[in-house]
Order: C-alpha cells, then structure tokens, then sequence
C-alpha cells in the first residue's frame, strides 16, 4: 500500500445537519499531515471515524488497509492515539504507567526508551499527578507510541503549551516522523502546521476547501508579494521586479525594505471565509 489512509465521498450527519459533506482523502505512509479547520467544521468527526470511534454514514474508508468501522484488536495494536484530554492514573509513576500500557501491545518499545524518547528520564519515577502540564503531554505522547504504532493521531498536542515546551514537542514529532510513523495532526496553531506537515487539508462546512504542501496551499507560493520601504509599499506579481526599479530610486540602499508573500494563517482565513 502507498497510502496509509484513503478516503472516498465519506459524510456523517447529526440530527439532519450534515458535518461531514462527502470528504476524499489520501494520506501516504511516513507523511506528517496536518489537518485545519475551525470548531465545528467537521475535522474532528473526520479523525475520529478514521480512529474508528465514530461511525460513517456513507463513504468508503481504508485506514492502514482496513475499516475503521469494523475494528480489530489486531488492528486497533497498529494505530496510536493522543487524545486532546486524557485520563491517566495520577497515583502510579511515570515508569509504571509505561510498563502497564506496554504490556497492552504485542510487540511494545521498551518502557524506559520511550521515556528516554519523550524527555522524562529524569521524572521516571514521579507520580503522574506531580508533573507540569507539559511534562503529562509527554506522558500521553509516550503512552501513544509505547505500542510501536505504525499511524499516530495527534488531537490539539501542543494546547497550553508555553513556546519552548512547544518546541522540544515539535523535535520529538519530527523524530518520531523521521523513524517512519504515519502522523495525523490537528491543530489550530498555523506555525506548528507549517512546521512539521508535509502536507495540510483545510476542511470549512463538512468540506475540504483546499489541500497540499503549506508552502504553496491556496496558491500562497504564486500569490501577490507585498513590497514595502519607508513611505510606501506595493502589491506585485513581479517582486524582483519592483525592487531593482526602487534599488534605481534610492542610489541601491532601499530605506525599510520588506519582501512578503502571504501567510499560511492569511490563506487559511481566506479559506474558512463563508461563502
């Protein structure tokens, strides 16, 4: 297989409203994607009905060559999970909640690697309930990939994190990324998508509005650059352009200049706009 997700014309209502509007979807094993939306906009039924905790309407879905609608433990011994909140046993310490949930999984990492993993060496022995709120992310990250989990669901990973502790998280996603974890990530900080996606869907109204590297979504790589120097600026599709005729205008030295295409967060916003 070369996806390790697809998804064809898939939809789920609620009461007659349709949250999901007949999504296509592909996803290749060892990608990092990111999937964008606002609250409501049906991403997190999407992941969900991919996780297998949620049931389709209609549509046809293959996650890591199988249905999520009907699970196995077999299969379900192949995909992790990191859930936005977790409920995870405050009295026990973090070494041993990690050796109980690997006795879960057939073929475990080993408990004090994946601590090592994650960067709590130093708190292995600590009780859950007396670690930052950082450091209990990195619990649930551990507990996601305690399994050697071939897919990762990352729901929200980063929410509350101050920028540092973000970054560290970042690094040990693109680890996991780099060793050949399939991951799937939602989030609602553009940058974190930027980030760490090779590829980023925008889903608006139940529907995928646009998807493709963070680089060029939405024609953010071929849209009007923004040239600005002291008292003045242009939009333009030639930028080089404009800057030799302003370096011509101000003897070479051109006073504040400033070169930008828009961001991933300006063509998200476009993007999620109601029609």
């Amino acid at each position: 297989m070369t996806h390790a997700i697809q998804v064809r014309g898939l939809t789920k209502r609620y009461s007659g409203v349709e949250a999901v509007a007949g999504i296509d979807l592909e996803i290749e094993h060892g990608a990092v994607f990111a999937i964008l939306g606002p609250n409501g906009a049906g991403k997190s039924t999407t992941v969900e009905i991919l996780e297998g905790y949620r049931k389709r309407d209609s549509g046809e879905v293959s996650v890591l060559g199988a249905d999520p609608g009907r699970p196995t433990r077999q299969w379900r011994s192949r995909i992790g999970i990191v859930l936005q909140t977790n409920q995870d046993a405050p009295e026990l310490t973090v070494r041993e909640i990690m050796r109980l949930y690997a006795t879960y999984y057939p073929a475990s990492r080993d408990p004090d690697e994946v601590i090592e993993m994650v960067g709590l060496t130093e708190s292995a022995g600590k009780r859950v309930r007396q670690l930052s709120g950082g450091q209990r992310r990195r619990v649930d990250v551990a507990l996601g990939v305690v399994g050697r989990p071939e897919l990762l669901f990352l729901d929200e990973p980063t929410t509350g994190f101050d920028p540092e502790s973000r970054r560290r998280f970042w690094d040990l996603i693109s680890g996991l990324a780099h060793d050949g974890t399939t991951i799937v990530l939602t989030t609602h900080y553009l940058e974190e998508a930027e980030t760490l996606a090779d590829r980023v869907a925008v889903i608006a109204q139940g529907k995928i509005v646009a998807a493709g590297d963070p680089a060029t979504l939405g024609g953010r790589a071929t849209a009007k650059a923004r040239v600005s120097w002291a008292g003045g600026s242009i939009e333009t599709d030639t930028p080089t352009k404009t800057v030799l005729e302003l370096s011509g205008r101000f003897d070479g030295e051109i006073p504040e200049l400033a070169v930008v295409r828009p961001s991933l967060e300006d063509i998200y916003l476009r993007l999620i706009e109601p029609s």
